[in-house]
């Protein structure tokens, strides 16, 4: 039987943040009791002196699991797929979770790197290269889709934190005007993620090929 937690867990989050996103996602399908805090990042909220003791590094999401503070989206993950995933999520075998591993370092850099900040273009306004990001993002979601196309998830034939990890920016993607449409694979793997009993959808924005 899953372990729960004594309270509700508290999330601290941005509800257009891709990392926030993800670990609402993985709460949600564990079945866990949780509670959404709202933090208000175009006002700068991430700097002030209460939530920079949450964590120093100014940054969302924030995890309260009843007086454990954790920082980090990835970290977060790790912790709540061992704390409450009841052996699933995270493989114990060396390639399993070197696998798992290698994705989590796809999230923090081509897809955040990439796919994310062409999306902080067209939803805040950040000034980037569109032309460089958009074509960055091709050439991962290329990599994705081959892959995808030798096995239905990311990390093998079970899905895993990897997957967590990487959905919500891929989903929105074309907020980024980075278009899905030439990667079946992908898309059928989103499919997948959004068929699962418990997902949550991240807000869209009407930005890019969503405008």
């Amino acid at each position: 039987m899953t372990a729960q937690p004594a309270q509700a867990i508290r999330l601290h989050r941005f509800h257009l943040s891709g990392h926030s996103h993800r670990v609402e996602l993985l709460l949600s399908l564990l079945g866990l009791p949780y509670e959404l805090v709202d933090v208000d990042l175009t006002r700068g909220a991430h700097k002030t002196p209460a939530f920079l003791q949450l964590n120093p590094f100014g940054q969302v999401p924030v995890l309260d699991d009843n007086g454990t503070i954790l920082a980090d989206s990835n970290a977060i993950l790790v912790y709540l797929a061992l704390r409450y995933g009841n052996g699933q999520w995270l493989p114990a075998d060396a390639v399993g979770a070197a696998q798992v591993q290698r994705w989590f370092s796809a999230a923090a850099g081509p897809i955040a790197h990439a796919v994310g900040a062409a999306r902080r273009i067209t939803v805040f306004g950040a000034k980037l290269d569109a032309e460089k990001l958009i074509a960055s993002s091709h050439a991962l979601l290329q990599v994705m889709e081959a892959e995808l196309a030798q096995q239905p998830w990311l990390a093998g034939s079970s899905i895993t934190l990897a997957d967590i990890a990487c959905y919500s920016y891929v989903a929105h993607a074309p907020e980024g005007n980075v278009s899905l449409a030439d990667y079946p694979q992908l898309r059928a793997w989103l499919a997948r993620i959004e068929a699962l009993p418990g997902f949550v959808p991240m807000a869209r924005s009407a930005a890019g090929l969503f405008a």
